[in-house]
């Protein structure tokens, strides 16, 4: 990452401790190391969004290839984005079935007792 030798590593180290002291300079490490880990984990989350936005961009390039080909004899590579698709569907709609079954549970407990 960064070309950084020992010596150069000890001169940092040594301008470190004149400037802050040694009362404040483990606590100045620790905030450094807390902001350069708070910045790698919000590099990690963009970097996980963007590849999930460019697999959601292929997954619709794709949707839109198998519409043109009225979805018949599709390539094994459109057919898994459609196996996908669909059950990324499913699982969307899994959580509104739930509770549209409980609320007609609900519903037809609440005629039983009346």
């Amino acid at each position: 990452m960064f070309d950084i030798g020992f010596w150069e590593l000890l001169l940092i180290a040594m301008v470190g401790l004149l400037v802050l002291g040694p009362e404040r300079l483990p606590s100045a490490l620790r905030s450094l190391q807390r902001t350069v880990g708070g910045i790698k984990s919000y590099s990690q989350r963009m970097q996980n969004e963007l590849d999930n936005e460019l697999r959601i961009k292929e997954l619709h390039e794709n949707l839109k290839k198998a519409e043109a080909q009225d979805f018949s004899d599709l390539s094994p590579e459109l057919q898994r984005s459609i196996v996908e698709l669909q059950n990324a569907a499913a699982d969307v709609q899994r959580p509104y079935q739930k509770k549209s079954d409980k609320t007609e549970t609900d519903d037809s407990d609440d005629s039983d007792k009346q």
